[in-house]
């Protein structure tokens, strides 16, 4: 199979567009971590958090950064994974970001 010239995969030009744009790359991951919510849809948000974190310096920095080892990171970040609270806030703080919480708009309280 020959690479055609010019042509940039989807993941690559993601990386790129998350890595230019801070409010992008907060947004993304907004959307994407309410898919944790759901068991059957939770490899959504952890991919988000893997691409993030491809974005702002790539999991090898991260994870270093993150004081995780890298081959952790990657189980952690992946389909299967199941981060621990500490891993997460971890991995968001290194990207430069925190975790919050909003009202649920159709809770019940």
């Amino acid at each position: 199979m020959r690479k055609l010239k010019g042509v940039v995969s989807h993941h690559e030009r993601e990386i790129t567009e998350l890595s230019a744009d801070r409010e992008l790359a907060v947004e993304y991951l907004k959307a994407a971590m309410e898919s944790l919510d759901n068991p059957d849809d939770r490899a959504a948000g952890l991919l988000a958090l893997r691409t993030v974190a491809e974005a702002y310096g790539g999991l090898a920095v991260v994870a270093a950064e993150a004081g995780i080892s890298r081959e952790s990171l990657y189980r952690t970040l992946s389909p299967k994974g199941n981060p621990t609270l500490k891993t997460l806030l971890a991995v968001l703080k290194t990207v430069g970001l925190r975790l919050s919480v909003e009202s649920e708009p159709h809770a019940h309280v």
